[in-house]
């Protein structure tokens, strides 16, 4: 599948523009993620990098952003702490909402784990949470910087070397991870949760995993990343995290799947009805009886490419009615029609290059159908098919007079 890779940003928790990389899918989007990194990490980190490609390898679109004062993002590392990681999460989710479709799945990997138990409350839309080597508390990250915890106590802040980085930590950052409690939030999340986590894990031990399960209530799943390092550093884990967070998703996020509109009221029989989806700047809803579709235009127009353009559901709508026009005739003739298979293109060509039209100026719409018969069918038989193809009820209406009425309502 071919996936998307668009560099975007916002506003986060210090007003700081946040560098941010959306992955999704080139064709329909089934669902969006949020994904927070691990602590001091960035949005590049592979194990982010390889997840949202997975994901959005399985129609899932996923945002992951650098926290302020982290990779490309703007603002002063010194001046974050796990609170304001919350902040930047609710800022992004706030992004998706307003230009996507809000995420209905919060993916953390290690302290970023913790950050989305937080946030999910803060994201109604948030259906299913997922942790990835997630400490139980945030307090866990100060074994990670113990060495410089007295100087930082008494002298404010510290220089702190992570990962081979060097990075400020100031006392606000002590005391913040210092006054954070998952226990009560794990109680009452009221989300569909995943755990993964590696039993070897040198850096958040496996413990952490089983005092969030634990803590949690059901659903609740825990997956074992047997042979795994902290960071995912292996392709085929990171692969694996992605494949299995996708199908465990899809028991829990309505989005995901074949749309359906089974949760609203049918449509009139003979009514549809079009409205904007708020996810992108061309996607539409479509609504026919039971059924839920979904309208946008290619991206080389400017659209997300979320869904068939106006014309092609204009040209699909003639070829279903066109296939069970000839199924009709065939089963009445008790024809040996075996299968049909009808290909439409449209363009707009100049009127004087049509030998058999009226209008001689400008240009006018030309629809190419192509009609494939199968089962042993005699050549009077095939031409008698292609002469009913014309008789198809859309055909006519598209050749016959039409009056579009438009009121206000």
């Amino acid at each position: 599948m071919q996936i998307i890779s668009e560099r975007i940003g916002f506003k986060g928790s210090f007003d700081a523009a946040l560098a941010a990389r959306l992955d999704r899918p080139a064709g329909p989007i089934r669902a969006f993620a949020l994904f927070a990194h691990c602590f001091t990490c960035s949005k590049d980190v592979f194990a982010a990098s390889r997840i949202a490609r997975g994901l959005a390898e399985q129609g899932i679109a996923v945002l992951r952003f650098d926290f302020t004062g982290l990779g490309a993002s703007e603002g002063e590392f010194a001046n974050t702490n796990f609170s304001s990681n919350v902040e930047d999460l609710v800022a992004a989710a706030e992004f998706l909402r307003a230009n996507h479709r809000a995420p209905s799945i919060l993916v953390g990997h290690s302290l970023g784990g913790a950050a989305v138990l937080v946030a999910a409350a803060r994201v109604p839309e948030c259906r299913a949470v997922v942790t990835i080597a997630a400490p139980a508390d945030p307090i866990h990250v100060q074994h990670l910087i113990q060495p410089a915890v007295t100087e930082i106590e008494s002298a404010g802040e510290a220089e702190v070397k992570l990962a081979g980085r060097t990075f400020r930590i100031r006392k606000q950052f002590l005391d913040d991870i210092r006054g954070q409690s998952l226990g009560a939030i794990l109680g009452g999340l009221k989300r569909a949760l995943l755990i993964f986590h590696a039993p070897l894990d040198g850096t958040v031990g496996i413990e952490n995993a089983g005092l969030i399960f634990q803590a949690a209530r059901h659903p609740k799943s825990f997956v074992s990343l047997d042979g795994a390092d902290h960071l995912l550093s292996r392709h085929e884990d990171a692969a694996y995290v992605a494949t299995v967070l996708a199908g465990w998703a899809s028991r829990y996020v309505p989005a995901l799947g074949v749309p359906s509109a089974e949760a609203e009221p049918p449509m009139p029989t003979g009514v549809v009805l079009v409205e904007e989806a708020h996810a992108g700047k061309f996607t539409q809803r479509v609504r026919v009886g039971t059924h839920l579709l979904t309208a946008d235009e290619p991206i080389a127009a400017g659209g997300n490419d979320r869904g068939p353009g106006p014309y092609d559901f204009l040209l699909a709508g003639l070829g279903a009615c066109t296939s069970m026009t000839l199924r009709m005739y065939a089963d009445h003739k008790n024809w040996p029609l075996e299968h049909t298979r009808v290909e439409l293109s449209h363009a707009k060509i100049h009127a004087e290059d049509c030998a058999t039209c009226e209008t001689k100026e400008g240009k006018i719409d030309r629809i190419e159908r192509r009609i494939s018969l199968g089962g042993p069918l005699s050549e009077e038989q095939r031409q008698r098919l292609l002469e009913i193809a014309d008789r198809c009820p859309v055909h006519r209406t598209l050749h016959g007079e039409i009056l579009v009425e438009s009121r206000l309502i």
